[in-house]
C-alpha cells in the first residue's frame, strides 16, 4: 500500500500545504524555555489551540517534534498535555525536550481541549454519515502541525519527529507512514494488531477516533507502521497493559519488522517491552524517547 492509498483508505481531507494562519500567538520564557500559545487557522472554518515550547532565543535551526497528545477519556487535557503532563507520564515534555534544544508543538485534536465541548462519539457518527472518518480529520490537522513547524524560522525542516503516548502513539506512526517529512517517530503505549485485540474483545477499550471503515480487509497496525522505514522508528511498550498484550504486540511487530528487513533498516526499528508494566510511561521507556530523539540533535 502506498502513502497516498492509505490517505484514501482512512480518508485524510486534502487540505492546502502551506503554513496555517497564525491567528494569536502569546509568548513566555522563563528559565531559558519559551512557551508559545498560538490558534492556528486549519481551514474550512475551523482553528485549533496548540502550545509549542523551544530554547529562548535559539541561535540556530533546530531539531523538531511535534507531539501528539495522548486520550486516556480525558477530553479536557488535550493539547495542554505538552506543559502540564499526565498522570501516565512521569512529567511533562515540553520544558524538558526544549531544555536540550528542541521545538516542540502539540495541538488540540477534534474533541479535545479547547474543543472538548463536542464529544467524540456523536462527531465520529456525523463524519462516518458524510463518508469522512474522525482518524482522518485528525491526522489532516496534525499534518498542519507538520506544515507549521516546517515553516518556521527556528526549525530544521529536515529534522521533524512524532512521538506521543496511547492515541497520541497511534496517531504518530499513522501520520508518519503518509507523511515523508517525519523523519523518526517514537512511539509509547498503543501498538498492537488490531485483529488480535478484536479476537480477545480489548479493542472495545480504543476510542471511536481508531474506527476507521475497512481498514483490516486492506491493511493492518503493524503493516501501517511498516511504511515508516527505513525512518527509524521506536516502540515502547508494557506487557501488562490491555491495548498492548504480547501476543498482539508480537504479530504488529513481526509486521512492522518484516518491511524494515525489506528496506535493508532493520536497525532502525528499536523496541522495547516492558514485562511488568501497564498503560503507563516508565523510566526506561523516558530514557529510550530521550536517546532516540537527541540522535536527531
Amino acid at each position: 500500500m502506498t502513502p497516498a492509498e492509505l490517505r484514501d483508505l482512512i480518508r485524510v481531507p486534502a487540505r492546502p500545504r502551506a503554513a496555517p494562519l497564525v491567528l494569536e500567538r502569546a509568548v513566555a520564557a522563563a528559565d531559558g524555555v519559551a512557551v508559545e500559545t498560538l490558534r492556528l487557522d486549519l481551514g474550512e472554518g475551523r482553528s485549533t489551540r496548540a502550545f509549542l515550547t523551544r530554547p529562548d532565543a535559539p541561535a540556530a535551526r533546530l531539531p523538531a517534534v511535534l507531539y501528539c497528545h495522548a486520550h486516556g477519556a480525558r477530553y479536557a487535557i488535550g493539547a495542554a498535555e505538552l506543559l502540564d503532563g499526565r498522570p501516565s507520564l512521569l512529567s511533562p515534555y515540553g520544558p524538558l525536550l526544549a531544555g536540550r534544544g528542541f521545538v516542540t508543538l502539540c495541538l488540540d485534536m477534534p474533541t479535545f481541549g479547547d474543543s472538548a465541548g463536542e464529544k467524540e462519539d456523536a462527531l465520529s457518527k456525523a463524519l462516518a454519515w458524510q463518508g469522512r472518518t474522525l482518524m482522518g480529520e485528525m491526522l489532516a490537522d496534525l499534518i498542519a502541525g507538520v506544515d507549521h513547524l516546517a515553516a518556521r524560522d527556528d526549525v530544521d525542516p529536515a529534522r521533524i519527529a512524532a512521538f506521543g503516548l496511547s492515541m497520541g502513539a497511534t496517531h504518530a506512526y499513522f501520520l508518519a507512514a503518509i507523511e515523508p517529512r517525519i523523519a523518526r517517530v517514537a512511539h509509547l503505549c498503543c501498538f498492537a494488531d488490531l485483529t488480535t485485540l478484536i479476537a480477545s474483545g480489548a479493542h472495545d477499550l480504543h476510542g471511536h477516533y481508531m474506527t476507521i471503515p475497512g481498514l483490516l480487509a486492506k491493511t493492518s497496525f503493524g503493516r501501517i507502521a511498516g511504511m515508516v522505514a527505513p525512518r527509524p522508528q521506536l516502540v515502547c511498550t508494557g506487557d501488562r497493559d490491555p491495548l498492548t498484550p504480547p501476543g498482539a504486540v508480537d504479530v504488529a511487530f513481526a509486521e512492522c519488522f518484516s518491511a524494515y528487513r525489506a528496506a535493508g533498516a532493520q536497525a532502525a526499528l528499536l523496541r522495547l517491552a516492558e514485562p511488568d508494566t501497564g498503560h503507563v510511561e516508565t523510566p526506561a521507556m523516558r530514557a529510550a524517547v530521550l536517546s532516540f530523539l537527541d540522535a536527531m540533535r
